[in-house]
């Protein structure tokens, strides 16, 4: 028998999936704990009138050993509950989403929450067809479904169905308590993806870095900190946004970027540039943090880093300061290619390294562009043949 607590909102299950389970969960009007079962292939669901999770707990082990212990004439064994939709995401929410770095926990939910309110909590993973995926594709490119409400690029709608392949492919090779497979197989494998057939793909230019730099602790000094090391050290923001004090080696001029906070899930260390332990002083002075401390805190909760809505903020606010009419995809990323494409004579495992890139084709095809200097460059090193 089986019981765990789900992972970000309270709810406990006891016995086996498809056979005894049975679940306990607060009412969110009432705030009232309430047990859930199957009886006849039909959920069923009552008050236990009362708000204390332990003896909750209790109750759900106690009802799923009754449950386990009672068999229709002895013999017939329980049929497994019906896989839907909705339960496919519960469980890949506690058991996989939990693995992945912040911002893509974020948009995990999101992703299940629209697909969700589109195909319906209830529906069976195993018909999804063609037909579906189009659908979606449509409706997301208008507007129609997300949670912005607005017509949406191609490269957003391959983000949204990327996850939902994901989703089935680990459920064709998960299997439940009993050995079952919770797919048989992934229903939408092999149907094409849409492409964005010009991405914007914007790198600051050296001279909008420098005018943004030279406004930058106009912003905060938490922002002339986190733009530097942007530039310096090549990482996204969120990696930078989550910097400890313990991450940071001033004797050996060195950094770990933990894995948790890269997209890439590689953790891994690089060396800092002069610049680099320059502003990493400037932020030991200013809030004199240590050991497992943010490098970049939250002034009102020091507890926490700085949010990624703030970094944005004051990305936008330093644009104005410097006098820049705001480019769409010019943003933090920006300063990621701006690294990969200054760096572009490195051998490409060199600079991987020093970017936590995990493969050399995603800095070929999505990160490094050849400006009219490098070009000219290139020509003029050329071996000429004389007359």
């Amino acid at each position: 028998m089986m019981a765990r607590t789900k992972r970000g909102r309270r709810s406990y299950s006891a016995g086996e999936w498809g056979r005894n389970r049975v679940r306990v969960f607060p009412d969110p009007k009432t705030g009232l704990l309430q047990i859930e079962w199957r009886e006849s292939g039909r959920r069923r669901s009552r008050s236990l009138k009362h708000r204390d999770w332990a003896r909750a707990k209790r109750q759900a082990d106690e009802v799923a050993a009754g449950f386990a212990m009672y068999e229709p004439n002895g013999k017939a064994e329980a049929q497994p509950e019906p896989l839907t939709l909705g339960r496919l995401f519960e469980i890949y929410g506690e058991e996989v989403t939990p693995t992945k770095g912040e911002h893509t926990q974020r948009h995990d939910e999101i992703a299940m929450r629209m697909f969700l309110g589109f195909f319906g909590k209830d529906r069976d993973p195993a018909t999804l067809s063609q037909r579906d995926w189009d659908r979606f594709i449509r409706a997301r490119r208008l507007g129609r479904v997300g949670p912005s409400g607005k017509p949406v690029s191609d490269r957003a709608v391959e983000c949204d169905l990327r996850f939902l392949i994901a989703v089935l492919n680990w459920a064709a090779k998960s299997r439940d308590e009993q050995g079952r497979l919770l797919l048989d197989s992934n229903p939408l494998r092999g149907l094409k993806t849409p492409k964005e057939k010009n991405p914007t793909r914007v790198i600051l230019s050296e001279e909008e870095y420098h005018a943004m730099l030279g406004v930058s602790r106009q912003v905060d000094w938490r922002f002339h900190v986190a733009f530097v090391l942007a530039h310096e050290t090549g990482h996204r923001i969120g990696a930078i946004r989550n910097l400890r004090w313990a991450d940071i080696d001033f004797e050996g001029r060195e950094v770990r970027w933990r894995a948790e906070h890269e997209k890439t899930g590689y953790e891994h260390v690089t060396p800092l540039t002069a610049e680099a332990v320059a502003v990493l002083e400037e932020a030991r002075e200013a809030n004199h943090g240590n050991g497992e401390g943010f490098v970049l805190p939250e002034l009102r909760d020091p507890s926490a880093s700085i949010s990624r809505g703030r970094v944005g903020t004051w990305w936008r606010k330093a644009e104005r300061l410097a006098g820049l009419e705001h480019e769409r995809g010019r943003g933090w990323h920006s300063l990621r290619r701006k690294f990969a494409s200054d760096l572009m004579d490195l051998p490409l495992k060199v600079l991987c390294e020093l970017g936590g890139w995990r493969e050399a084709q995603t800095v070929l095809r999505c990160y490094q562009q050849a400006d009219s200097v490098q070009l000219r460059k290139a020509l003029d090193s050329r071996p000429r043949v004389r007359a």
